[in-house]
């Protein structure tokens, strides 16, 4: 793959990102923002230190919200589209637009899921704030960890493949990836700083709130990234003016 057409599939998968940011953006001002004010006022009602707001509120979920989901829709829609140019044509014989919904899926997975099991996302007034050091490096090393064992559980699968058949050797891997997940759960520290009084319900809506979000962001990449470079390698025919069909050039 020449530096040209990486460049073309780099442009593509920032734009990718950004529409996909924005449908994120929907879903976490629909669903994320009411938890968090909840959380909030929670938090507010059951604190005796009142602290100086250095952002308001209504800018923090309008504007700053629609900054970050934003700029990191873009970020994450480069990266993504690079490590796309990789794997085309290595990791099965699928087409650009499975090649993208696949990578996607896995990404989500490996980069969001995995860590979300075992180090939830926690709503303000959950969370001591003296951990936050150890929690965040708890997070990053999980997050890690799934994204090299879901590069080494590729790895095997191919190699597993030749002997196995495609089918088994899929099997395999993904139950290596399961395994060596499961004993990290088991070993990695526990982190239990929710609130004795803090509503459940609350914390549930809240988690589902960011795994939505997560979910609409991967998801909606790969729809819409998969069709920009099925475009791009199986560009359609162009018509010409009596009708015919004229051969799209390489």
């Amino acid at each position: 793959m020449n530096s040209a057409t990486v460049r073309n599939l780099l442009v593509r998968g920032m734009l990718a990102g950004l529409v996909a940011g924005l449908l994120a953006l929907v879903v976490a001002y629909l669903l994320g923002e009411p938890s968090v004010d909840k959380a909030i006022a929670f938090e507010d009602a059951h604190s005796h230190e009142h602290e100086m707001e250095v952002v308001s509120r209504s800018l923090q979920s309008t504007a700053g919200l629609a900054t970050g989901v934003l700029v990191y829709g873009v970020a994450f829609g480069g990266i993504a589209a690079l490590a796309y140019s990789f794997a085309l044509g290595r990791v099965g014989r699928f087409s650009p637009r499975a090649t993208a919904l696949l990578l996607s899926g896995c990404a989500l997975v490996a980069v969001y899921v995995v860590p979300f099991l075992k180090y939830p996302a926690n709503p303000p007034s959950v969370g001591d704030p003296g951990t936050i050091s150890k929690r965040t490096t708890l997070y990053f090393l999980m997050m890690l960890l799934s994204v090299l064992l879901a590069v080494g559980a590729t790895i095997l699968g191919k190699r597993l493949a030749p002997r196995l058949g495609n089918w088994w050797a899929t099997v395999a891997a993904v139950a290596a990836f399961a395994v060596v997940i499961g004993l990290a759960y088991e070993f990695l520290p526990v982190i239990n700083e929710v609130p004795k009084d803090f509503p459940a319900a609350l914390l549930w809506r809240f988690r589902l709130s960011a795994l939505a979000i997560q979910s609409v962001l991967w998801g909606g990449f790969g729809l819409l990234f998969g069709e920009l470079a099925e475009r791009q390698f199986n560009p359609k025919p162009a018509a010409a003016p009596s009708g015919r069909t004229v051969p799209a050039s390489n």
